[in-house]
């Protein structure tokens, strides 16, 4: 089971982000004056008095909207409505009570959901304003002063909402999921792969680049095992960044790489592996996360029978220093392959996470050592005398040595490429930590 699900919803620029950063105690979702910043639903687990619950940011509503960007915006709030299982419905004091309001207070009653309406930005403590009182005609019976910015009135709003919450069960935490982050560069096909792992229209799908600038969480179950895949803000070139709305949305996307258990790396069939690709990787790599190279949108490929060979050993030369990542060839828009995609996630995340047993691990080393020892460097030569495996995704692997300065790169790597030889660790990138003789070695070992 999830955590139960509370929906913040209301017009543009009410002040809904800035209750979501609020309650959940971080600057999460991107805070803005100009209406319209929030596009998405931004999922983020909150805590009141005990009780864990899961907070919906979503895009302002506008009723009788033509444009389609802001249709699109409405249609993931009357999903976020649908899924919810209450419903925080912000309105703003300065404003006073507008037709848009009315017109989602109808959404709203529609749904059957509990609705507690926020009367935001009454920045003064103490009993409601007289002005506020006009927000009952909405029709719903809870009606509560706050200020989002300053956290005047969040205690009594989610006092009420634990209140209205469906009764605990057991199994609400997600702890055994695997996080998975998509990457890549803007529109290359992000969005449109969690809509179809998920199986609904999740994020807003558009082909002008950048339509996703939050990152967003979509939860699947497939043969057991959960996943949470986070849908990132394209990363460009810091260069090209000159919206400070989308540096935010780049420093979120490295946020969730660090947070993920795998990422997935997303390359646009059609305009090939680039320079950036491979610095997107690199932020993966860095980090030590599982990855998987993903090329989406093949079905536009016309293909002969060197096709994916010529793809592969592009993509391949380009990251060279990740040769462990599985590449699959899928169409997020026709499902190609798409299915595969789990059982592949799951593997790379047990790769990562497997231990190797220290008397398994020293007899392993204690040959490559016999069958190629070490270089020498000025009449000395390394020598291990003992390895220890001390932490999982990624692996590391702590060796004991006689002099770290006697370890040559190109020695470093063959003893990694001996590891995976023996014990695979297929999709993760492999950690060797060096300490000299008696550095940190327990007595006796």
């Amino acid at each position: 089971m999830t955590k139960p699900l509370v929906a913040v919803v209301g017009r543009p620029n009410v002040g809904k982000s800035t209750l979501f950063n609020h309650v959940i105690g971080t600057r999460l979702a991107i805070v803005d004056d100009r209406p319209g910043v929030t596009r998405d639903r931004l999922y983020a687990d909150g805590e009141w008095l005990g009780r864990a619950f899961t907070l919906i940011d979503t895009g302002g509503i506008e009723p009788d909207s033509t444009d389609s960007l802001l249709q699109s915006m409405r249609r993931q709030a009357e999903i976020a409505i649908e899924t919810g299982d209450v419903i925080i419905f912000i309105v703003d004091l300065q404003m006073g009570l507008v037709p848009a309001d009315l017109d989602i207070a109808t959404l709203l009653r529609r749904s059957g959901k509990p609705v507690l309406v926020a009367v935001n930005k009454v920045d003064r403590p103490g009993d409601m304003p007289p002005e506020a009182y006009e927000f009952y005609r909405l029709g719903f019976e809870t009606v509560l002063p706050v200020s989002a910015a300053h956290g005047l009135g969040i205690g009594d709003l989610l006092d009420a909402v634990i209140d209205l919450l469906p009764p605990p069960e057991a199994g609400e935490d997600q702890d055994d999921a695997i996080r998975v982050a998509i990457i890549g560069k803007p529109n290359s096909g992000k969005s449109s792969l969690v809509n179809r792992l998920v199986g609904e229209e999740r994020a807003i799908v558009s082909d002008m680049p950048g339509t996703t600038r939050d990152t967003l969480d979509s939860v699947i179950e497939r043969d057991g095992q959960r996943y949470i895949f986070v849908d990132t803000a394209g990363i460009r070139r810091r260069s090209r960044i000159d919206d400070p709305l989308e540096h935010y949305s780049v420093l979120r996307a490295l946020a969730a790489i660090k947070r993920a258990d795998v990422c997935l790396l997303l390359i646009d069939a059609e305009e090939g592996s680039s320079e950036q690709d491979a610095r997107i990787a690199g932020l993966a790599h860095n980090e030590g996360k599982a990855t998987i190279i993903v090329v989406n949108k093949w079905d536009l490929i016309e293909k002969t029978n060197r096709t994916v060979r010529e793809f592969e050993n592009d993509i391949r030369t380009r990251l060279a220093y990740m040769p462990y990542a599985p590449l699959i060839f899928i169409s997020a828009k026709t499902g190609q392959r798409v299915e595969r995609l789990p059982r592949l996630i799951r593997e790379v995340y047990e790769e990562a996470s497997k231990r190797i047993p220290t008397g398994v691990l020293n007899s392993v080393i204690g040959d490559i050592q016999t069958m190629n020892p070490a270089p020498s460097y000025k009449g000395r030569r390394l020598k291990i005398s003992y390895a220890t495996q001390v932490a999982v995704r990624p692996p590391l692997f702590v060796l004991f040595v006689n002099d770290k300065e006697l370890m040559h790169f190109g020695y470093e790597r063959h003893i990694e490429n001996e590891l995976r030889r023996q014990f695979g660790f297929r999709g993760t990138p492999i950690h060797l930590s060096l300490r000299s003789r008696g550095e940190g070695q327990r007595e006796g070992e």
